[in-house]
């Protein structure tokens, strides 16, 4: 069994050269810094790169990862690379993996507003239709047929008007040859200590007739003064932001987000140890110039794809 499944603790970057490979292989979109493939490295799984429209975030990951095959490019312009353009051990792949993004589903904001409308993610990426990436990766995953398709979003995909978007997500994923289940996870049950919670769709491929998956996580919450390092960064509070959450110590912390920044009850904020930890990302991971916190919030946890990857291997993988 990996160590880290049961870890909850710092860890550092240089830990994972000593896990246990598996002998599976995953591919990532939209991987940001690369919280996901760090999940699934901690569960043994050889990640081989991926494909990321944002050169910042791209860059990080080639820092952080050293990728075998990255593509810096949308999941649009990579569907249409002629196949033999394209790695073949791309199409061996045991999980192909996504987290689309989602700001046009969150619950905050006027989100119904900006469905369907172009716009950047962020300074420096192309502009895009937000809540058609979703179909772009399904579409991918047509191309590649992974065994297996993990992709996370927002709690707010599943609620409200989006619950119609979700229909459609999942009879594409029929369309392309898989049997999709939707799961909500909350992180502070999966060894994070944070509260974060998020939609999962976990798409089976057809013709291998893999068992229905069961998760049921329950690890005991971890408080934000467990984790805490000791040490801030002071800041005048008075000029707060939106999204500024003060945060109650006994408890794991809220939702971390790209941008936000949290606070402790004197007006301080978290350094970026305790941001790390918070999101259980390793406490050596280089984040060249980009700010820890959007990174960060940005990423799924480690931690969270640790504990989902490792029960989709031994209730499905290990089962073909």
């Amino acid at each position: 069994m990996v160590q880290t499944i049961h870890k909850t603790g710092p860890w550092n970057l240089t830990e994972l050269k000593d896990i246990p490979k598996n002998g599976y292989k995953v591919f990532s979109c939209f991987h940001c810094g690369g919280g996901s493939s760090m999940g699934y490295k901690l569960s043994g799984f050889d990640v081989l790169g991926g494909v990321e429209i944002d050169p910042q975030m791209m860059a990080v990951y080639k820092k952080n990862h050293n990728p075998k095959h990255s593509f810096l490019m949308g999941v649009q312009d990579f569907n249409k690379i002629k196949r033999e353009n394209i790695p073949e051990e791309l199409f061996d792949l045991d999980i192909l993996d996504g987290s689309p993004p989602c700001s046009s589903f969150s619950m905050a904001g006027s989100r119904e507003k900006a469905w369907g409308k172009s716009k950047k993610f962020r300074e420096g990426q192309a502009v895009q239709v937000l809540d058609d990436l979703f179909f772009h990766f399904i579409e991918t995953a047509r191309i590649l047929q992974p065994k297996i398709v993990i992709a996370e979003n927002v709690k707010g995909l599943i609620m409200g008007k989006a619950k119609g978007y979700v229909k459609q997500i999942a009879q594409m994923f029929n369309h392309a040859g898989y049997d999709c289940q939707l799961f909500l996870l909350n992180a502070a049950f999966m060894g994070v200590p944070q509260r974060r919670e998020r939609t999962f769709f976990v798409a089976k491929r057809k013709d291998l007739k893999m068992p229905r998956l069961n998760l049921d996580f329950k690890e005991e919450p971890i408080s934000l003064r467990s984790v805490d390092s000791g040490n801030y960064i002071l800041a005048k509070y008075y000029e707060k932001r939106y999204g500024d959450v003060v945060q109650n110590m006994d408890k794991p912390a809220s939702t971390l987000a790209g941008g936000q920044r949290l606070f402790n009850k004197n007006k301080e904020l978290f350094d970026k140890k305790t941001i790390c930890r918070i999101q259980s990302f390793p406490i050596d991971f280089d984040f060249l110039d980009q700010k820890y916190n959007y990174v960060c919030g940005m990423s799924v946890p480690p931690y969270m794809t640790n504990r989902l990857s490792k029960q989709i291997q031994l209730q499905l993988l290990d089962k073909i």
